[in-house]
């Protein structure tokens, strides 16, 4: 007896049902990716692109010195296009490092993490004593009721082996999503809390003064970037606690498969730090992922976060 031919049809790809997490993904597969921009080409500055739908390093720019507003505005537009922006050999003090964000708004303070000796600079050291802690997806202080817009991430010491940091489009994480799952999280709203990371290493009395000065908040489920009209997802697996609205069994149901997302290599880049390499992303639309496959190699790095206005 002659057997079947099990050759499969790799075109039907495209007509295969997407369920959002096993088999083909046609949703991802099937269409082209893109960073979204408008195309209008730069004039001031020569971004090289490093992957499908985000991430761009800008050559031949020195930030410690004053920027004229021409190349200020094509900053802003890279920054839109490309979520994340690297530069390289650029070697700031701590307060060059902040006064470079005050180009984008007022620096944050963050309640929790160790400074650099000035409030607007957080140090981010790790070694042997201390292992790093941000290998998982998220957003920064997506706990606030005014998360940042941007964060700047400014190497100051890097192991030899390892140490990137990855970074994922949750606009394109969004288009890629089912359209009926789409259908169910527009309109709805998560809540984020610091209480079930940060709140974790505190004492009883930490926590209750912490959580009087920041209260859990509600966010949209699917942001919208003013700038652009584009719509993302706003949950991460650090700070969002629950979806609301609905019972928890459908709201770990949703997390899951909204945190799976940021997971998907096609909305990716990754970025290898030297001393002086700087990353400048768009935290609204992106998450972030430091490998921490470095220790005990020491790893040093200071970051400004530059407040945002409340997810719409």
């Amino acid at each position: 007896m002659t057997s079947p031919d099990t050759t499969i049809d790799l075109k039907s790809v495209r007509t295969t049902e997407d369920d959002g997490r096993r088999g083909p993904r046609p949703a991802v597969t099937a269409r082209e990716l893109t960073t979204g921009g408008t195309g209008e080409p730069y004039t001031r500055l020569t971004p090289v692109q490093y992957s499908a739908t985000l991430g761009a390093e800008i050559p031949d720019i020195d930030l410690s010195e004053p920027l004229d507003d021409a190349v200020l505005a094509e900053l802003r537009r890279a920054l839109l296009e490309y979520k994340v922006l690297f530069f390289r050999d650029q070697h700031l003090t701590a307060d060059r490092h902040a006064a470079f964000a005050r180009h984008w708004g007022e620096p944050q303070i963050h309640p929790f993490l160790p400074k650099a000796g000035s409030p607007e600079v957080v140090r981010l050291a790790h070694d042997a004593d201390a292992p790093g802690v941000e290998n998982i997806w998220h957003s920064d202080a997506s706990f606030s009721a005014t998360p940042p817009f941007g964060s700047i991430l400014r190497a100051v010491e890097v192991p030899d082996i390892g140490g990137d940091t990855m970074w994922a489009d949750m606009a394109a994480a969004y288009d890629g999503l089912p359209g009926d799952v789409r259908a169910r999280i527009d309109g709805l709203s998560a809540t984020h809390d610091f209480t079930q990371s940060f709140g974790k290493l505190m004492t009883d009395e930490q926590l209750a003064a912490a959580r009087e000065k920041n209260p859990p908040v509600a966010h949209p489920v699917v942001r919208t970037i003013p700038e652009t009209g584009r719509k993302l997802i706003y949950v991460n697996q650090v700070f969002t606690a629950r979806i609301d609205g609905v019972d928890m069994a459908e709201s770990a149901e949703l997390l899951d498969l909204l945190i799976d997302q940021a997971r998907h290599p096609e909305y990716q880049v990754r970025f290898h730090w030297e001393p002086g390499s700087i990353a400048f992303w768009d935290n609204r639309v992106t998450q972030h992922y430091a490998l921490c496959d470095y220790y005990p190699r020491p790893r040093v790095m200071e970051r400004v976060t530059i407040t945002g206005a409340r997810p719409r």
